[in-house]
């Protein structure tokens, strides 16, 4: 019990370094236009959400947008990567277009978001739709074609012969730790996108329509460090609650060696 106690603060004293690193830092250097202090932002963060009170619309508002990007992204990519992982001919018909979309950035698409779906919520959740989809997609599909050959012929022997039946009860249970990876891949990169999906004014708040719309770049800088730490410690809580349900509900029968 006290080995696990232990295990589970080891990241108190690397935080606690890297913030007396900041803090002595920017003392030394003494130019808060350049890097301002570790202190400095915590004051900032006072100011923005209580003083101001940006903190908390902003963060309903980012928290919205990727929640219409998630729930398109997994609604979509789930069922099309397993039509693509299951049926050889769906897979050579797509994975060609597949393979010529997923290079393109999301901030490439921010044209056609805009002139689709105008100045909405609809064009953020988008962007960060498209950071999502292809993570999603790809572990699924991946997931479905690599069930063993073994366990379909066991399935069909005993009576599951109906494609339907062997992906319902044999190929999905199988692949879904391939689907919640690629789901925890994907809210990682479609979080990081919620910041250019704001910044061209689909709303009047937001994480990134304040960083890019409110804030003097030269000004403001302990502002800018505070939001971006903010988007960091969001991003830490939902990774942190998805690994939750997943690993501790969901996945309790899998466990790795080392704890």
């Amino acid at each position: 019990m006290k080995m696990r106690v232990k295990k589970r603060w080891l990241w108190l004293p690397s935080l606690a370094i890297a913030i007396l690193s900041w803090e002595l830092i920017a003392f030394v250097i003494d130019e808060p236009g350049i890097l301002p202090r570790f202190s400095m932002v915590m004051f900032s963060f006072y100011e923005l959400g209580v003083v101001k009170g940006y903190i908390i619309p902003d963060t309903l508002m980012s928290l919205y947008h990727f929640g219409i990007g998630l729930g398109a992204a997994f609604c979509v990519a789930v069922p099309l990567g397993i039509a693509m992982g299951w049926f050889e001919n769906v897979f050579r018909a797509i994975d060609p277009i597949i393979e010529i979309l997923r290079p393109i950035p999301p901030l490439a698409w921010i044209p056609l978001a805009i002139a689709w779906f105008k100045l909405s919520s609809i064009a953020a959740g988008f962007i960060i739709f498209l950071g999502i989809f292809f993570p999603i997609l790809i572990d699924t599909y991946t997931g479905f074609r690599d069930v063993p050959k073994v366990l379909v012929e066991t399935s069909k022997v005993l009576g599951c012969a109906e494609s339907k039946k062997q992906i319902r009860y044999v190929a999905f249970p199988y692949a879904l730790p391939s689907i919640a990876t690629g789901t925890r891949v994907g809210m990682g990169v479609g979080w990081m996108c919620v910041v250019a999906a704001e910044m061209f004014g689909v709303s009047k708040s937001g994480l990134g329509y304040r960083l890019f719309s409110e804030f003097n770049y030269w000004n403001q800088l302990d502002y800018i460090i505070a939001y971006m730490l903010l988007l960091g410690f969001i991003s830490l809580c939902l990774d942190r609650l998805f690994r939750y349900i997943v690993d501790e509900r969901l996945f309790r029968w899998k466990k790795g060696i080392v704890k």
